[in-house]
């Protein structure tokens, strides 16, 4: 009997085979088997000729987009406030937001406007930040998890340093909240599990995040932070952990820093060499948010160095600091802000091209999801099919052309259809 998620899709096909080679095949099919790609060929294998063929003519098909950072309960906020730096952002405008979600219906009239807007957009698997709030951070999984695409949502972590009203008594009340939360969530969903999120350091006490070590050790889940994002952010937390010698060094000193605690780290604007090295060493996702980093006048990450180094790097809306969720968005702002840092910082650090910009938004982010963000047989089937037929040209173009202006242009684009595991969302 066939499977519902046996198909085959047909259109102009594109995906990374390596941080520097986009493939395409023209008028090609990309095959899924049970939720799985089993390759894309320029002429369909007649083992295949069996299958539901939905041809998309002239219209391009890439991989579903990857958000590896993004906060659910900022959605609403967006544009407000990115005139300030980070960390007065927060007092004046993120805090008082994200207090709202202490009311049930609050939440669920918020996370359902951003669950709503994920699905429209091109992204197929995200990250995704809620508040402290338990039962608000299960409505919001259950939107996600309605919404078809594939996530990680974490309750986030507070005890000190934050309003009275978004700051959790004390790490053990904070720590037993999670607990509670993992034991609500366990087995509930089928596109979205659980990540652990302590907001940042400067949050977030010692005696909380040994917690949520014992957590993630007993549980085994994700992890996902903050991490060297702005200077009076990084001062702060020397000050308090004085004895970590730099700030990744915080996290890893509580074991939640990779090494068998799968790890997103966002931003590492200001990673030094050292920090790098430790974020090479213990295999650490960097999430990087080019908009968010320009907003709140935040700075420039040093990419290309991450690339260099073979770091892991996916790319972040981080709304609300970002304020477009399409992740396009996300591809050009890296690309545009890698320019800058390699005329104003450092002649030495190319720009990024387009090719590691995808690579970035699809195969570089999706593989803290497992073999994610490609078509090369044995990847989950996350695929976007793109109609680029309103952006009008006076000539033909290459279909790598298409593509770039697809990439810049996406504001223009209709998104036909999109799946995630094999399955339509």
């Amino acid at each position: 009997m066939m499977n519902v998620t046996d198909f085959v899709l047909k259109g102009h096909v594109f995906y990374s085979k390596s941080l520097n080679e986009i493939a395409c095949v023209a008028d090609g099919y990309v095959v899924c088997l049970e939720g799985i790609s089993a390759g894309v060929y320029a002429d369909l294998p007649d083992e295949y000729s069996e299958l539901p063929i939905y041809d998309f003519d002239d219209r391009l098909i890439i991989p579903g987009l990857v958000d590896l950072h993004t906060h659910a309960p900022q959605f609403a906020i967006r544009g407000l406030g990115t005139d300030l730096e980070l960390l007065d952002w927060l007092k004046e405008q993120v805090f008082a937001e994200e207090a709202k979600f202490a009311d049930a219906g609050y939440a669920e009239k918020a996370y359902s406007l951003f669950a709503d807007e994920l699905k429209r957009s091109a992204t197929t698997r995200a990250c995704v930040y809620g508040t402290i709030h338990v039962e608000a951070t299960e409505i919001l999984m259950q939107l996600l998890d309605d919404s078809g695409v594939c996530c990680m949502a974490g309750k986030v972590n507070t005890d000190r340093n934050a309003p009275n009203y978004l700051c959790e008594a004390d790490a053990a009340i904070s720590a037993e909240a999670t607990r509670k939360w993992l034991h609500d969530t366990a087995g509930r969903f089928r596109n979205v599990s659980p990540i652990i999120t302590p907001r940042f350091i400067p949050s977030c006490s010692d005696p909380l995040m040994d917690e949520l070590s014992k957590i993630q050790k007993k549980c085994g889940v994700a992890v996902q932070s903050h991490l060297s994002e702005n200077p009076d952010e990084i001062e702060w937390v020397r000050q308090l952990c004085p004895d970590t010698g730099n700030y990744a060094g915080a996290y890893a000193k509580h074991g939640l820093l990779g090494k068998g605690c799968p790890t997103i780290m966002a931003h590492c604007v200001y990673s030094t060499d050292e920090e790098m090295d430790i974020l090479k060493e213990n295999g650490v996702f960097v999430a990087h948010c080019p908009q968010s980093n320009t907003n709140l006048s935040s700075g420039i990450a040093p990419v290309r160095k991450f690339l260099d180094r073979g770091i892991h790097v996916g790319l972040g809306s981080d709304i609300a600091g970002g304020t477009s969720l399409p992740i396009f968005r996300a591809m050009t702002d890296a690309i545009q802000s890698s320019k800058l840092y390699w005329r104003m910082v450092d002649k030495e650090a190319s720009p990024l091209s387009t090719s590691e910009a995808f690579y970035m938004a699809t195969k570089g982010g999706g593989a803290f999801f497992g073999k994610v963000g490609s078509f090369e047989p044995g990847y989950a089937f996350d695929a976007v099919v793109l109609d680029d037929s309103s952006l009008d040209h006076p000539q033909p173009l290459s279909l790598p052309e298409r593509l770039d202006r697809a990439i810049y242009l996406h504001d223009e684009l209709q998104i036909c259809c999109k799946y995630a595991d094999g399955r339509r969302c």
